[in-house]
């Protein structure tokens, strides 16, 4: 599919705002006043800034309140009240531990519960498209998840927490692209399933649909080398959990904390854009481009 800028910076940002927002929540770090004000500000900044840029996506912006309204069938609108819901609480939560001194434990958890809830939403509309097999596995999620705890231990200060959780988020991307470059094999979905025509012998396209690119083609379809992929992918794996885990198994300072940090971003920005170039949606069948 293609990578769009503003969903790569929304899926990478607010997974590590609302996974700081976690940690913050259950209380690590458990600092006060101006100390946590800085942490409640950097949850805050990529959390809202990754929902901000994730409007950009929006064909109509304007339309973005009815999101809220399809709780009941939709990830995408049980994402945007859980990620409202979150704010709120961890709002109230940060008034707390900023200007009074104190922390509202039952709060706090009930914000790192919810924090966690929109980042599995988040997951599920990828992981219950039907139409792009590489997404459609118990991986997708577990692995957003991982990558939020883990990325927010980075930024909490939590060096423990973030060796162990970078080195399975780590193992279950190794997993994802392993059974990723299968899925769509495996899915067993050819131009004959797609079409209902597979009783009619071998299908093949006889000439494209039409005789310039549309929506679907921009959207939905997007080839990227492979040569190209493993390249990104090393380069992913390698800045996004190898050196960010090196960086914390020397002894820790804040340089090699923010080296370690801003490797991870990298990291999992390359990786992301890889989440959604090498998705393979099946209407590509419709125009020979699977």
């Amino acid at each position: 599919m293609h990578p769009a800028p503003s969903i790569i910076a929304f899926t990478t940002l607010s997974g590590l705002g609302f996974g700081l927002f976690f940690w913050l929540g259950i209380g690590m770090p458990g600092s006060t006043g101006m100390v946590a004000f800085v942490f409640f500000a950097i949850a805050f900044a990529l959390a809202g800034g990754g929902l901000i840029a994730s409007a950009f996506h929006l064909g109509h912006p304007e339309r973005g309140l009815l999101a809220f309204t399809q709780w009941r069938s939709s990830w995408l609108s049980r994402e945007a009240v859980l990620a409202v819901a979150t704010l709120a609480v961890m709002g109230l939560y940060a008034i707390g531990r900023i200007f009074l001194g104190t922390t509202w434990v039952p709060l706090g958890w009930l914000g790192a519960a919810l924090a966690q809830g929109t980042v599995l939403a988040t997951a599920m509309i990828y992981a219950q498209m039907k139409t792009v097999p590489r997404w459609r596995s118990i991986l997708t999620p577990a692995l957003f998840l991982s990558l939020s705890l883990g990325g927010g231990a980075l930024l909490a200060g939590q060096v423990t927490w973030a060796l162990i959780l970078l080195v399975v988020a780590g193992a279950l991307q190794l997993a994802w692209w392993w059974q990723g470059d299968r899925a769509f094999a495996a899915s067993c979905t050819t131009m004959a399933s797609a079409t209902g025509l597979g009783a009619a012998g071998q299908i093949r396209a006889f000439e494209p649909p039409h005789t310039g690119p549309n929506y679907l083609l921009r959207e939905m379809v997007h080839v990227i080398g492979r040569k190209h992929a493993r390249k990104l992918r090393i380069m992913a794996f390698g800045m996004g959990y190898v050196l960010p885990v090196v960086l914390l198994l020397i002894p820790f300072s804040h340089v090699m904390g923010a080296l370690a940090v801003i490797s991870h971003v990298a990291g999992i920005l390359a990786a992301r854009w890889l989440f959604f170039a090498e998705a393979e949606h099946v209407v590509g069948l419709y125009y020979g481009k699977r």
